[in-house]
């Protein structure tokens, strides 16, 4: 049975712990995954060809692509308690966030400068050491810039994943996303503006505690002059305190010993190391070849499963599906165009400026966190008062949820330009498009790319919401392959949804083999700062 959702204001701060503490736990996931997805991804040999088509697959799934397997599938396990429910969520929350941050740790592997790996092969770094004080350390900043939008990507899709109708069953669990599509379908403004702002106070204290800290203390990983203050209270307040000085005494005196330890033994290690290290590198073969066994034989048996569902769906319902993704393929190019006309100047801007970041930051980290969904009630009611029906202004509900991506991967990418390069073309006197075309967008093109990536990729998930809504108590849609999609997994229709989705992964995943690979092998080659 599903919990009662109530709209008096209340309930709003025991809300906004349950959705936050399910955004967390999706991160934690999405964390964990793009640790070991995007190393694999960028490090292990030959893996690429394998885990990078997959991720282009996976990525291009719409959320609701996965629902009804998830919800299905996890109330099964746990019939008689909201355990599944509450996994659901949490699964559709971190389908919503991990691809961005996977995207951006692969790219700032590939993009670490070949003298640096091999000062830390002759350095005799293990591989650990390795990982934390270089991978980690030199994809740290746009790790932190992407984790935001991810975290920001969760929240879009908040209300449907906290509230969701499955063929005939309505599913709601407790949370600021459930309070807000209740509150859309009976009209009610007032809990419409409470929801709004109880969301807001919530991402203001993310900021503050969380993304403005970390912002701050990843500016030791580039060469910026951050001046005096770190541009963060609670960094400076943890760097004043005695328990952080009397834990930088005690790391100081155990690395000294590590240190004295590793003189006294420098023999022994190696003799031993060849031979610990073949057998470690034997079984991470080994353990690769299993695990890839296992997911050659889970995707046979899904695949087959899938085309049963495709046997279903009609000649003219593909015919169907075929044209709404031409129009949502039209729709998702416009709102990527139209992001990049005042992204990329405004990112280049920003991330020229220390204090325009530590300004701009924590105003760009609401907007890009606050799920847009939440107001597209507002913004369709004054589009349809403009006479804009849902076909254009869909495109502006794309844009709200997508210009963020290429905002703040150019803000990083420029950030990242090293001081030096600014230097010499100021003496050489480069005039301002002169600077534009042979430093700003060359130094910037691998973050727009991965911008341009994520922001289509959010684009084409943000066609479920944006193509097909409820406003005051009735159905708004057009035409497109969001909106089929929405209609089809609302009304129980599984082969049109499997159907929808197929067309949505193909579409995707095929532009990005010919058109964003191609440039991310340009990116890597001629427009990487090592080159």
């Amino acid at each position: 049975m599903n919990p009662v959702i109530h709209l008096e204001a209340g309930y709003l701060p025991l809300y906004a712990l349950f959705s936050l503490m399910r955004g967390v736990a999706a991160y934690g996931l999405s964390f964990l995954f793009t640790m070991v997805y995007g190393y694999a991804m960028a490090r292990v040999p030959r893996a690429d060809r394998f885990l990078g088509p997959l991720l282009d697959v996976l990525q291009s799934i719409p959320v609701l692509g996965f629902m009804p397997g998830f919800v299905i599938g996890l109330s099964r396990l746990f019939p008689t308690a909201e355990v599944g429910l509450e996994m659901a969520s949490v699964l559709m929350i971190f389908t919503g966030q991990v691809w961005n941050m996977t995207f951006s740790f692969q790219a700032s592997l590939k993009s670490v400068p070949r003298d640096l790996v091999a000062v830390a092969r002759l350095s005799g770094m293990s591989w650990w050491t390795r990982f934390v004080r270089l991978d980690l350390a030199y994809s740290a900043t746009g790790l932190i810039w992407n984790s935001m939008m991810s975290m920001a990507g969760g929240w879009f899709f908040l209300m449907v994943s906290e509230a969701f109708v499955l063929g005939e069953r309505d599913f709601r669990l407790p949370g600021l996303g459930s309070y807000m599509s209740l509150a859309v379908e009976r009209g009610d403004r007032t809990a419409q503006v409470l929801g709004v702002v109880t969301m807001l106070l919530m991402i203001v204290v993310m900021d503050q505690v969380v993304w403005r800290p970390l912002v701050a203390w990843s500016k030791k990983f580039t060469d910026e002059d951050t001046g005096g203050g770190s541009g963060s209270w609670v960094l400076d307040l943890i760097r004043r305190s005695r328990l952080r000085n009397a834990w930088m005494r005690w790391r100081t005196v155990v690395r000294r010993m590590r240190e004295l330890e590793r003189m006294g033994t420098g023999l022994k290690r190696v003799t031993t190391g060849v031979t610990a290290g073949s057998a470690w590198n034997r079984l991470g073969v080994w353990t690769w070849r299993g695990l890839g066994g296992v997911l050659r034989g889970a995707m046979l048996f899904l695949g087959l499963k899938y085309l049963v569902l495709l046997h279903q769906v009609t000649w003219v319902q593909w015919c169907a599906l075929t044209g709404s993704l031409l129009v949502t393929f039209g729709r998702v190019m416009t709102a990527v165009v139209l992001a990049s006309a005042w992204t990329i100047p405004a990112g280049v801007w920003i991330g020229r400026n220390p204090g325009l970041s530590r300004l701009f930051q924590p105003l760009i980290q609401m907007a890009a966190s606050f799920p847009a969904p939440m107001v597209f009630p507002l913004v369709v009611g004054g589009l349809l008062g403009l006479g804009v029906g849902l076909g254009w202004g869909s495109i502006v509900l794309l844009l709200m949820g997508t210009q963020w991506y290429v905002l703040v991967n150019v803000i990083a990418a420029t950030t990242a330009i090293p001081r030096e390069l600014w230097e010499l073309s100021r003496i050489s006197g480069f005039t301002r498009g002169q600077r534009w075309r042979r430093l700003l967008l060359p130094g910037i093109f691998p973050g727009l790319l991965t911008g341009w990536i994520t922001a289509t990729g959010g684009a084409w998930n943000a066609s479920i919401v944006a193509e097909y809504l409820r406003y005051d108590g009735r159905i708004l849609d057009t035409v497109g392959l969001g909106a089929a999609i929405s209609r089809a997994t609302e009304h129980g229709d599984f082969p049109q949804t499997a159907a929808a989705v197929g067309l949505m992964a193909v579409a995707v995943v095929g532009f990005n083999r010919w058109v964003w690979h191609p440039l991310g092998r340009l990116a890597q080659t001629r427009y990487s700062l090592e080159n």
